[in-house]
């Protein structure tokens, strides 16, 4: 499991980074400018610290995977990002609409790709917590 953990560190810690390109890829200044002030703020105040989270999330996993999945605390832990991430999962099918990528290989595979990483991510945690 400590390798799991390590490998969705990982993952986590690149997905942080990859959120300082979104106003640019996605053209939040263009896209956002017909918003207020207060919402256009959240868009950037909530993506930071999702980038944030997702940080530390990883850093967690990298530097205390076996603390994680051996101790009593660990497992608590695990017990909520599991719930987490498994939010994020149904988020990936419910939060967003298909015309966002139905039609559109790349879009599809972004999709695919992320169903499946939610999945792995909230599988991991769940086995670590009910072990």
């Amino acid at each position: 499991m400590e390798l799991h953990l390590k490998t969705i560190g990982i993952c986590l810690i690149a997905l942080s980074l990859v959120h300082t390109i979104f106003p640019r890829q996605f053209k939040w200044k263009v896209e956002l400018a017909s918003l207020s002030d207060v919402n256009r703020g959240m868009m950037y105040v909530h993506t930071f610290f999702i980038a944030t989270l997702l940080l530390l999330v990883g850093t967690l996993c990298i530097a205390a995977s076996h603390n994680i999945t051996h101790s009593s605390l660990g497992r608590t832990i695990s017990l909520g990002l599991g719930i987490f991430f498994f939010l994020r999962l149904l988020a990936q099918f419910f939060g967003y609409s298909s015309k966002t990528w139905r039609g559109k290989t790349f879009e599809t595979i972004v999709h695919i790709l992320f169903s499946i990483f939610w999945a792995y991510v909230t599988v991991i945690f769940f086995l670590i917590y009910f072990k």
